[in-house]
């Protein structure tokens, strides 16, 4: 990267931002799937079916989308800095409350304050790091901040696997919880430079009145199409994402630890890799081509329909093991690309509302219904019928995109 990131932000305030805001993402993934680590346990002792198991991820997405336009509407007007540090603060809490409740009702009171928390970081870290990095250094700055997906969720899973037998499920939420507490602090030194400062132009980055960045959005092709396909795309993620571990304990017959480990070591292994490859050929497509970033993610999301079918298929071991890393191999091709096309299509000065805005509606129609919906399917057809529903999801995901990015080249 250049020796000056931006005009007003030096290459080591851009990098110690990076640094910063990527750290708290690990915490926020780690906090987002512990549950899904210790949900047989939770179930057993509290007496959840699946379907009211599979209501806890909406308890969360539900306050976590409805919350991110008001977050989204701030980050572009005050402290971003001020406001991650208070979303850090109260998702972490929330997440260490979840081990003290003890009831249905309780549980989906928790997990909706946590949903509070990452909405404020979640709109706000994006446009920030857009402020430190120019647009031909994007794509790269945005795969080591969403490598912290793959992470962090992988975090979750382990820390689950290796709490849960020794200290039972509740402890291992006050364990991933109550240290993000302290580490809110750690918000407040990352770099808050002016809005637009890493621009090569000189784009306005004042922020419009709200309804007029809405209908901004929604007559903005790039911007509305990438946002569909990232909503069917987060639906058949976050689907799998939450069953799998008692998926392969239900169906494949492996002890609940070992499934948390086994869907850890796979996620991690792909996901760093793929967001890795996937920034750098995004930043590389871009430079040669019109929505070079958008035409990777359609690309991706269809090449990993099979693989995703193949891993829900195959019922020995060796088998679905390399498919489950193969399909999220090309799943987390897109992570930081579909992102990077979000805040690089809409005006400066409307960023956060834009982040803010595509997780509303990732999350509505994502992965805030496809828990539930897997769920209740699973009860009446069974779980390993009812996860085949997460390969029609990401075809979807990957034909929209397709469509966007040819369209949006003309």
């Amino acid at each position: 990267m250049s020796s000056l990131e931006s005009r007003d932000l030096s290459r080591g305030a851009a990098y110690y931002g990076l640094a910063v805001v990527t750290v708290l993402n690990f915490l926020n993934y780690i906090d987002r799937y512990i549950l899904a680590a210790v949900l047989p346990r939770v179930q057993s002792e509290l007496a959840l079916t699946d379907f009211h198991a599979g209501l806890l991820a909406p308890a969360f997405l539900v306050v976590y989308f409805i919350t991110s336009p008001v977050f989204g509407a701030l980050g572009d007007r005050i402290s971003r800095t001020r406001l991650m540090a208070i979303g850090v603060g109260a998702w972490s809490l929330a997440t260490a409350a979840t081990g003290m409740m003890r009831s249905f009702v309780q549980l989906l009171i928790a997990r909706s304050f946590v949903g509070i928390g990452e909405a404020a970081y979640a709109t706000i870290s994006p446009a920030l790091l857009s402020d430190y990095f120019p647009r031909a250094q994007r794509g790269r700055a945005f795969a080591v901040f969403y490598v912290a997906i793959p992470v962090g969720a992988a975090a979750g899973y382990l820390l689950g696997g290796l709490i849960v037998p020794a200290l039972g499920w509740r402890a291992a939420c006050d364990v991933v919880g109550l240290p993000g507490i302290a580490m809110a602090l750690l918000a407040l030194t990352a770099p808050d430079p002016p809005r637009g400062s890493a621009e090569q132009d000189d784009s306005p980055a004042e922020a419009q009145p709200v309804w007029m960045t809405l209908r901004g959005f929604s007559r903005n092709l790039a911007y509305s199409g990438t946002v569909l396909g990232y909503a069917a795309y987060t639906f058949g993620l976050g689907g799998l994402a939450f069953w799998m571990p008692k998926y392969l304990e239900q169906v494949r017959g492996v002890e609940l630890s070992r499934a948390n480990y086994l869907v850890g070591a796979v996620t991690v292994l792909a996901g760093l890799s793929g967001t890795f490859v996937g920034g750098y050929l995004g930043d590389r497509l871009a430079a040669r081509m019109k929505q070079g970033q958008l035409w990777l993610c359609g690309i991706s999301g269809l090449a990993a329909i099979v693989p995703t079918w193949l891993t829900l298929s195959f019922a020995s071991p060796g088998p679905y093991v390399l498919w489950f890393f193969v399909a999220e191999f090309l799943l987390f091709l897109s992570t930081g690309p579909v992102n990077v096309v979000i805040v690089s299509v809409v005006p400066v000065g409307a960023r956060a509302m834009a982040m803010a805005v595509s997780i509303f509606t990732i999350h509505l129609l994502g992965d805030a219904i496809s828990p539930p919906i897997i769920g209740l399917l699973a009860d009446t057809a069974g779980l390993a019928t009812a996860v085949l529903i997460v390969p029609v999801a990401i075809a979807i995901s990957g034909l929209l995109w397709i469509i966007t990015a040819a369209v949006a080249a003309e």
